[in-house]
């Protein structure tokens, strides 16, 4: 008995300096002291990553040598994160491309970067708002960027906060890429998942769409609203307000019509100046089909008539060779518009017979032009003719469609 009594005390002598030199477990007796972990010096700021803000269990032992699983297993929560830290040449190029940032900006960005480095705190939202406030280049929007990347990794690693920013700071921040030209970013913070904790809404795809419209670019319109649809974005009356008035003002009905239907499909309560833009364009190219199409969707939401839809209504009966008809809906238009409005029913007379006949005739296929032109040469007066008959003022000049040097000769 007293030698297998020793043999047990052996086997528990051994045990202990075993375990010591396990891999994969921690001596029990060795007290645990919780410290933040310090970034290699030979990285930028701009590529620090969350393994940067975690904590290690820290003793006498040289564990810096060993792999450390309760670190690992604590510093990856999101895929972004992830993909920074396995690439970090790539962070590193980020921040050294920085050509010419505006003073105000670099201070601010440094101060920045110092709290959530050096001092391991978030910085006061003021100083945020004072830089997106203080941008004026591309350079400065890099900088805004790289923070709010660094602000993201920040959060998650060290305050363990997985949500977002609140849409509101994405709105605004879409809002000075608008105004300083950066585009490329402002196209980044549409995307729904992005490695700067932005939360993208519609109202951020608008101020880059108005954008568009300020420089009569088509095509950025189209990528915007490819980015809105990937992103799920819902899409609401003021998007079809902008889209519409960029396609009217480019002369392109084609994406137009493909953007309206995409509007009337999702359920989208038009406005009565989209209504407007879409019902006047319709009649300069001389679509009644699509016109009375419009015109059936706006008398379900609205009762009354604008200028702009009434006088579109009225193109559309000359069109169809009705000249009574048109003149009859203009008769409403001044029975049911307020009297500060009714001047405007002279002015669009004037217009609808010197300009509308030359734009609605160039849309026109070739064998179609002059047949069009014999007709309204003989209705449009016919029309200002039931006008005068049902004592509405028309004072326009006739002759600039039947006279000798007519536009319509």
């Amino acid at each position: 008995m007293q030698v297998f009594s020793n043999a047990r005390r052996l086997s528990r002598a051994f045990k202990s300096p075993i375990l010591l030199y396990s891999d994969r477990f921690l001596v029990p007796d060795i007290p645990t002291v919780e410290a933040p972990l310090q970034c290699p010096s030979h990285r930028s700021f701009s590529s620090l990553t969350p393994w940067c803000s975690g904590t290690i269990q820290s003793s006498h032992l040289h564990m810096a040598q060993r792999p450390m699983y309760s670190v690992t297993s604590r510093a990856c929560f999101s895929s972004e994160a992830s993909t920074t830290e396995s690439s970090p040449t790539v962070a590193v190029k980020a921040s050294t491309t920085e050509t010419n940032p505006t003073v105000a900006v670099k201070e601010l960005y440094d101060k920045m970067l110092e709290s959530v480095v050096v001092k391991r705190s978030m910085p006061p939202n003021a100083w945020l708002w004072s830089l997106i406030e203080n941008c004026k280049s591309h350079d400065d929007i890099k900088l805004l960027f790289d923070i709010l990347e660094n602000l993201r990794r920040f959060r998650l690693s060290n305050l363990r906060i997985h949500a977002n920013f609140n849409c509101n700071l994405c709105r605004e921040i879409t809002k000075t890429c608008a105004r300083v030209g950066a585009l490329d970013f402002g196209k980044k913070a549409l995307w729904k998942h992005n490695v700067y904790g932005l939360t993208p809404s519609i109202g951020s795809a608008h101020h880059l769409l108005l954008y568009a419209k300020t420089h009569n670019d088509a095509k950025l319109m189209v990528e915007i609203m490819r980015l809105v649809k990937r992103n799920g974005l819902p899409l609401q009356p003021g998007t079809a307000d902008i889209v519409f008035s960029i396609c009217y003002n480019m002369d392109n009905w084609k994406l137009m019509s493909n953007y309206s239907k995409r509007f009337v499909k999702a359920g989208v309560k038009l406005r009565q100046t989209t209504f407007n833009v879409w019902m006047e364009f319709a009649a300069k190219i001389g679509d009644t089909e699509t016109l009375w199409k419009i015109e059936k969707l706006r008398s379900e939401s609205m009762k009354q008539h604008t200028l702009a839809t009434g006088f579109s209504c009225a193109k559309g009966f000359l069109l169809e060779r009705k000249p009574g008809d048109a003149a009859d809906i203009i008769q409403v238009l001044n029975q049911s518009l307020p009297d500060a409005k009714k001047s405007g029913i002279m002015a669009e007379t004037q217009k609808l017979v010197n300009e509308w006949p030359l734009e609605v005739i160039k849309h026109q296929e070739k064998k179609d032009k002059k047949a069009l032109a014999k007709s309204l040469k003989s209705d449009i007066p016919a029309m200002v003719s039931g006008l005068l008959n049902m004592g509405i003022e028309a004072r326009v000049n006739i002759e600039v469609l039947t006279g000798k040097d007519g536009i319509l000769q």
